[in-house]
């Protein structure tokens, strides 16, 4: 007769699913079944994560996303370059909007503001990556990635 598995019950997430910081939200979604009420509280943070990006991102107007590496440093050509496409888009009418980080995205925000253009930074969190830049006029900080890709799409 083959050996069975003894069965693991359930980890009770609910608690951990209303309490538990953001940086936890990956882990807790990940440990297996949940209870409704979990899942409900799972559907509000994504919820109030559309929310945010609707309410932030309403009056920007059209917009042009960049993406780049935030491992760029202001002496890399690249980043001259960003600097200037970032200030060209502006000119061209369109708002800046970036992931919120250093690097290309600082660089053509940077670009947009010096020429007097908008320019829009939507920060993920991330728990070891990029802090959001506070230079930004316009910055939205998001915790599902879902949410901030819908945002850059339906903005541009």
């Amino acid at each position: 007769m083959a050996s069975e598995i003894p069965m693991q019950p359930a980890p009770d997430s609910t608690v951990a699913a209303v309490v538990a910081p953001p940086e936890r939200a990956d882990e807790i979604f990940l440990e297996g079944p949940r209870s409704r009420f979990a899942e409900f509280c799972t559907l509000l943070r994504v919820m109030r994560d559309f929310l945010r990006g609707y309410r932030a991102l309403h009056f920007v107007g059209p917009c042009v996303t960049v993406f780049g590496s935030a491992r760029i440093k202001p002496d890399d050509p690249h980043y001259e370059l960003a600097l200037k496409m970032g200030a060209a888009i502006t000119r061209l009418g369109f708002t800046v909007m970036t992931g919120g980080g250093p690097g290309i995205m600082e660089a053509a925000n940077r670009g947009a503001k010096e020429v007097g253009g908008r320019s829009v930074g939507c920060n993920i969190e991330l728990p070891f990556e990029q802090v959001y830049s506070s230079k930004y006029p316009t910055c939205i900080s998001i915790v599902v990635f879902g949410c901030i890709i819908f945002s850059f799409a339906r903005r541009c």
